[in-house]
């Protein structure tokens, strides 16, 4: 098939702008708050997401564990990663 081209992708580079993004999983998080009819999940995100610090896989975990939600609630949001989260 002419004129056709090959899409070369830098995945070394997707996945690291992808680790370098993890402001990403705040909105799977606060669905996951929503449908525990968790208190205010919007706000509670924003001060996560609203500083001068950068938002890292550990300050997720941090924010996760200081929740007042299920172990299980917890594992399921902590599984969620920039790489993985898809908007669905």
């Amino acid at each position: 098939m002419k004129g056709l081209s090959k899409l070369l992708l830098n995945e070394a580079k997707i996945a690291q702008d992808l680790e370098n993004n993890w402001a990403v999983v705040a909105e799977a998080i606060q669905t996951i708050l929503r449908r525990e009819a968790y208190p205010n999940p919007y706000e509670a995100l924003k001060e996560l997401t609203r500083t001068n610090e950068k938002i890292t896989g550990e300050s997720i975990a941090r924010f996760i564990d200081g929740l007042d939600v299920s172990e299980t609630i917890k594992s399921e949001m902590k599984a969620i990663t920039p790489a993985t989260f898809t908007g669905i």
